[in-house]
């Protein structure tokens, strides 16, 4: 077992925290304790400097769980593991480029995704993050007591499908799957597996509307919710540099990839860690 040499900082008041002194391509015993609690209590983690091959990006998602291969993203080459997120020089439109989480639209939802800076443009192609528990906790109590007893439906078909938003893009040529959309319902809130506190689970890209309530009576509580949730106080702004690497869990965190950069190339990898019911 390695000396504890991982520490801590909180980026912001709002969200997110860097562990520094760590080597991800191998980390000791220690310092996965140390990345273990801060993913558990930020929720989203950030590491500086690294020189993580496919083959290392690979080895560290599965100590925390399986693999779930994207079936909607254009894989990397030999390693199926491996989704690209990429925007050419001469594409408009970026993925992920509003607030989401990622497979939400999943009976059992990812629990954390991986993501490794591969190619940045010059200056741009920031990505925010917003802190779900402290968006839940800062509702009126008569709100969340409402929110409790609800649950929402999400789909990715009007993103994903054959008449969804990449496909009738520039983004079109590199994603697939378009018959594999689906949909599944989730609480409105709910209690984290890991930390054991009160989490808000819906969503601007996703969720579709409350189980029980059709779109247009669903539209103003959900619209409230997510100006609420995405207000300064919760979110955090992560400027990638090369060797950068970012572990949000989608359960408890947001994120939205900011279209900042056109006319240069952006590619990111990412591997998803599949995940479990939400409760």
């Amino acid at each position: 077992m390695g000396l504890a040499t991982a520490t801590v900082r909180k980026l912001t008041p709002g969200c997110g925290a860097e562990v520094l002194g760590v080597d991800l391509a191998n980390p000791s015993n220690s310092d996965m304790e140390t990345i273990r609690d801060a993913y558990r209590d930020y929720g989203v983690i950030f590491f500086r400097d690294q020189k993580l091959t496919p083959e290392d990006h690979i080895a560290f998602a599965r100590r925390w769980g399986d693999i779930d291969i994207n079936k909607f993203f254009p894989a990397n080459g030999k390693y199926p593991e491996i989704a690209e997120v990429r925007k050419e020089k001469d594409q408009f439109v970026n993925v992920g480029g509003g607030w989401h989480t990622d497979h939400s639209y999943d009976i059992e939802p990812a629990m954390g995704s991986i993501l490794v800076a591969r190619e940045l443009p010059d200056a741009g192609g920031d990505t925010l993050f917003a802190d779900m528990y402290k968006a839940y906790e800062a509702l009126s109590p008569g709100l969340r007591k409402t929110l409790d007893g609800l649950k929402a439906v999400h789909s990715n078909a009007h993103v994903f499908g054959a008449a969804g938003a990449y496909k009738s893009s520039d983004q079109a040529s590199g994603f697939k799957g378009e018959s594999l959309v689906g949909e599944a319902v989730h609480p409105v809130v709910i209690t984290h597996p890991l930390s054991g506190r009160k989490a808000l689970y819906v969503n601007p890209a996703f969720t579709t509307h409350f189980e029980g309530w059709n779109a247009f009576d669903s539209k103003p509580l959900l619209d409230y919710l997510y100006t609420h949730a995405s207000r300064p106080e919760f979110s955090c702004r992560f400027e990638w540099k090369e060797g950068s690497v970012a572990f949000w869990d989608n359960r408890a965190t947001w994120h939205f990839a900011i279209n900042d950069y056109h006319g240069h190339k952006r590619l990111m990898h990412r591997i998803t860690i599949a995940g479990g019911p939400l409760q």
